[in-house]
């Protein structure tokens, strides 16, 4: 039997506790089902279970990330003899951790991060990684404490707070909805667009160099609407080993959020000439028609874009080599 999971992410003070209280003491969220509450931070604010709406709610302290193994969650879920789990999670701890964890029946059916809208941009200005850890699958971002003074101020590029907070949470994951609060019955959805930095409808796509991670990324989440395009882009080429001769791996290193996590992200291209004329990892200009289809480089994963070369030649490196999403 699945067992739902909703978890609830964010840094200390950040206002999860609140949230998380208020829902439990309503029937919409609470009609009495066996809950396992698994507590990985204790703040300032404390719960009051005697308000809550159900009483099966069964409170474990988690101290230490290592702690969270699965035979321990299992254990917990044996003693409590659950239908559901709450995560109110340590904002410290990587959320890897959890999922990696979790017993087998366990589904995350929701993911929410809370931040304080005065912190924010402090926090992922110096612990991007955490931050980043907790936006990459959160389905809402709540930013609460928010005035609209504060986040109409503009940094010294003349963009203003509102739009960095925004730019920050969908660079890690664009799906993500935004909610910014600033009273308890003072609530904003964000609306700010997303246009994307090229013309898919040109009829030529030219990708100018920092925006190779955003196309990267479109061109992977909404292949089938670049079947057919035409392409004009610049990154390296990866031939060699056990890559047939008429292809190359065609792509560019890109960091997600911070140096540890630079990974090459590149698609598969075809070229019927001399690809073994260039040297691996050669920079070059490349012009190409996409076809959306199975490839045995992409290793069972399934049908992916594969890029027909018109045109190759040797280019001069992007500046900066390492493509980001800001």
């Amino acid at each position: 039997m699945e067992i739902p999971v909703y978890l609830f992410t964010g840094f200390l003070e950040s206002g999860k506790t609140t949230f998380i209280q208020e829902a439990l003491e309503g029937p919409d969220f609470n009609m009495g089902e066996r809950t396992l509450f698994l507590l990985c931070e204790e703040g300032e604010e404390e719960y009051h279970p005697s308000r809550f709406f159900g009483t099966n709610v069964f409170f474990e302290t988690i101290e230490n990330e290592e702690d969270l193994t699965t035979e321990h969650l299992e254990e917990l879920q044996k003693k409590h003899k659950i239908e559901r789990v709450i995560v109110e999670y340590n904002g410290m701890w990587m959320l890897d951790t959890l999922y990696q964890n979790m017993p087998e029946e366990w589904l995350c059916y929701q993911e929410m991060m809370f931040a304080d809208a005065r912190t924010f941009l402090t926090y992922n200005d110096n612990m991007r990684q955490l931050v980043y850890d907790k936006l990459k699958s959160a389905e809402l971002v709540v930013f609460n404490r928010c005035t609209r003074e504060a986040l109409a101020q503009k940094d010294e590029k003349g963009v203003d707070a509102k739009h960095r907070m925004h730019r920050i949470c969908h660079a890690a994951n664009r799906r993500s909805q935004i909610l910014y609060e600033y009273g308890k019955d003072d609530v904003e959805m964000d609306n700010i667009p997303d246009p994307l930095p090229f013309d898919i409808n040109a009829p030529v796509i030219t990708v100018k160099d920092d925006a190779y991670a955003e196309w990267y990324r479109d061109i992977n989440e909404g292949q089938d609407k670049y079947e057919g395009k035409v392409i004009h882009v610049r990154g390296r080429l990866v031939n060699g080993g056990e890559i047939p001769e008429d292809k190359f791996v065609f792509g560019r290193h890109v960091m997600t959020c911070c140096v540890q996590d630079i990974q090459f992200a590149g698609l598969v291209a075809r070229w019927t000439k001399e690809v073994a004329s260039y040297e691996n990892g050669d920079w070059v200009e490349i012009t190409a028609k996409v076809h959306v289809e199975d490839d045995p480089v992409y290793a069972g994963e399934g049908p992916g874009p594969v890029l027909y070369c018109t045109k190759v030649k040797k280019c001069e490196p992007s500046v900066p080599e390492v493509a980001t999403f800001f």
